[in-house]
């Protein structure tokens, strides 16, 4: 479980392509800090897996199914990365609560720079705009963001100059691919509303049928 509030920006260092899935290596020094084996890191927004770890880098396995979802497919040596180590229970919720889990790949659309602050507008993958809201959550590169504006196919947020400063959405480009996870509450309400509207269906079937049975 994260925040989507950035640790710091660090850089791959390596990859070790294996077929099905690639070795990949990035350093940093602010998440290795009473980081273990086996403890998870946000890297632009997927959650990995502690591998590995020395002298200032440290290594996940990234499985083809990631790699299929995210904008983790294509990270080169050198490219910068957002990342966050796992919360816990004494640190503050800055952000709203990430899992880590990529629900789809956007892509930046537009940037409109302001004297003071950014508006970035990035496309929608099919099915994922149900979720978002005006002033609602949205975790963009892990990144914890507030809803501009929600369109059918896209939606904007503004980017202050810390954002700008200390994540990779200071420097991605128009046409630049970017991870996307909704609101998990969102989802959760969605299947509670559907669950709960089939229950009923079926109850309300169920009390017809019976009182034709007595009929």
């Amino acid at each position: 479980m994260f925040t989507g509030i950035v640790e710091e920006l660090g850089t791959v260092e390596r990859i070790v392509e294996q077929g099905d899935a690639i070795r990949l290596t990035i350093r940093a020094d602010v998440v290795l800090e009473g980081t273990g084996l086996g403890d998870s890191i946000a890297v632009n927004g997927c959650c990995l897996t502690v591998a590995d770890q020395a002298d200032g880098i440290w290594t996940a396995d990234v499985m083809q199914e990631t790699l299929d979802k995210t904008s983790l497919h294509g990270v080169a040596p050198g490219d910068k990365v957002n990342l966050e180590r796992a919360v816990t229970v004494e640190k503050r919720l800055g952000g709203h609560i990430v899992q880590g889990h990529v629900d789809g790949v956007g892509t930046v659309l537009a940037r409109t720079a302001s004297e003071h602050w950014e508006l970035v507008e990035i496309a929608l993958p099919e099915g994922l705009g149900r979720y978002l809201v005006d002033k609602g959550s949205i975790t963009v590169d892990g990144i914890s963001l507030t809803v501009v504006e929600a369109k059918d196919r896209s939606f904007t947020i503004s980017l202050i100059p810390e954002t700008l400063a200390r994540t990779t959405l200071g420097f991605r480009a128009v046409g630049d691919r970017v991870n996307l996870e909704a609101d998990v509450i969102a989802k959760h309400v969605e299947k509670l509303l559907v669950s709960g509207y089939a229950t009923a269906a079926g109850t309300q079937q169920e009390v017809i049928s019976h009182e034709g049975d007595r009929a």
